[in-house]
């Protein structure tokens, strides 16, 4: 099964970009998802100098990394939050990027009310000027109380009407956030679907608990084929965020990215 598979390079949160470039790469992939993560992870970031950014670029290079996507969250819904969000999607095209991950933030009104879909998907929409310009696909994340679904996410695309907006489905946030299972949610919103954080889950539903490929609960082949049945070719990228003590050491990380990426291969995909 042939299909782009990356690795987001927010499994090595705590991490620098070049000890998380050495491990992706030694485990064998081809594809990187890079983050930019305000106040969380900003392994690339609108801040730095443009000197340290074509450093970057440069191990990218060597490397034989392509950066196809990067990990921009902004909350959607907060104006003041938007001209960062452009400086994301300037950032993303500036390294090649064809996809800009996002999860749309807990929306609320100036009156404190939950906005709804229509209201959400009208404000996104003013995004797909930029999107074009920038030449990048903005797929929202399955993520918090609002959004934590495909379904919810699948109406809010569905009435944003653009190709250049899609759903980025974390394979374990539904669990987390959504209380749902990712089977049967997915099935459900599949043609919206544009890019998946492959993300495994273990322990109890509310527990933050998210190991390697193959080491949760998650029926990883079930998804498959509903995305085979689909022709849905929307590419991978993996996310491992271990536990809330974080991993032991950047060893355990190194071993989790490599983990995951033989338990793709044992399924018969290339990376």
């Amino acid at each position: 099964m042939k299909r782009i598979i990356g690795v987001n390079s927010n499994c090595y949160h705590g991490f620098s970009i070049e000890e998380a470039i050495d491990g992706i790469r030694a485990a064998g992939f081809h594809y990187i998802e890079l983050t930019a993560t305000k106040g969380w992870t900003e392994h690339v970031f609108p801040n730095l100098s443009f000197e340290r950014l074509l450093t970057i670029q440069d191990e990218l290079n060597a490397a034989g990394l392509k950066p196809f996507s990067m990990s921009g969250h902004c909350n959607l819904m907060d104006q003041e939050r938007i001209g960062d969000f452009v400086k994301n999607m300037r950032l993303a095209s500036f390294f090649g990027c064809d996809y800009l991950v996002s999860s749309i933030g807990e929306a609320h009104l100036k009156d404190q009310a939950t906005a709804d879909n229509a209201e959400v998907a009208k404000h996104i929409a003013t995004l797909v000027p930029m999107l074009e310009r920038y030449g990048l696909t903005l797929v929202l994340e399955t993520h918090g109380h609002d959004h934590g679904t495909g379904k919810v996410l699948a109406d809010i695309v569905g009435r944003v009407g653009s190709q250049k907006v899609k759903i980025n489905y974390d394979t374990a946030n539904v669990i987390f956030y959504g209380h749902v299972n990712p089977c049967e949610d997915l099935a459900e919103c599949i043609q919206d679907v544009g890019y998946l954080h492959l993300k495994d889950k273990a322990g109890e539903e509310a527990e933050w608990n998210f190991p390697a490929l193959g080491k949760g609960n998650i029926d990883f082949p079930k998804l498959f084929t509903l995305l085979d049945t689909a022709e849905n070719k929307s590419p991978f990228s993996i996310e491992i965020e271990f536990t809330q003590a974080g991993p032991k050491s950047l060893a355990e990380v190194h071993q989790a990215v490599k983990d995951s990426g033989d338990y793709l291969r044992s399924l018969g995909f290339t990376l």
